[in-house]
């Protein structure tokens, strides 16, 4: 709500997943196109209360197409290998998945599994706000890959600082591609 006060029209969020699908090792960054809510409890819409009607949002597509291709236009001008699309399973968290949970999530079609994203897509279309993820693979989700016999936390921080100089690059080049020079302000 404060950031569409503010007149933002478009967010990228940089998540840190667990890849499920092989393709979506440690490192990889991946700019998904779908998205299935695992989380519970959280506040996920600002039209709630007695004041407030029952409004409905198309979330056919969660991650809005414009901003999911300035991140892939912006990685093929610097270079940058992105996976493009995927589905993002968000889970409730602080806490890692079980490796049957991970089994699950694979059954029900999704390819990373993060924290993040939900409910913070719907809440953004709700506004109007152009919504994506980039989204950083820092280990294989739990039994899968080297995390088949338990999740290496220090492994994860190691991953995560390796990509985010790719990251920061990715969103700097996304930045300058959509702020016109002459308004001298960022995004």
């Amino acid at each position: 709500w404060a950031l569409q006060s503010a007149g933002v029209r478009e967010i990228v969020s940089v998540a840190s997943v667990g890849g499920i699908r092989h393709d979506c090792g440690p490192g990889a960054l991946v700019v998904p196109d779908q998205l299935l809510d695992y989380t519970w409890g959280r506040p996920s819409t600002f039209f709630e209360g007695g004041d407030q009607p029952v409004t409905h949002i198309d979330f056919t597509h969660p991650f809005a197409a414009p901003m999911r291709r300035a991140l892939l236009d912006a990685a093929g001008r610097i270079g940058e290998r992105v996976i493009d699309g995927g589905t993002y399973a968000a889970t409730q968290g602080p806490r890692l998945e079980s490796a049957a949970e991970v089994n699950r999530l694979e059954r029900d079609g999704a390819d990373l599994v993060g924290m993040t994203a939900m409910p913070e897509a719907a809440l953004a279309r709700e506004l109007g706000i152009d919504y994506a993820t980039l989204a950083v693979v820092v280990n294989h989700a739990a039994g899968r890959g080297a995390s088949a016999g338990g999740i290496q936390l220090e492994e994860i921080e190691r991953v995560l600082q390796a990509a985010m100089a790719r990251v920061r690059a990715l969103l700097e080049e996304v930045v300058t591609a959509r702020v016109p020079p002459e308004s001298g302000g960022g995004a």
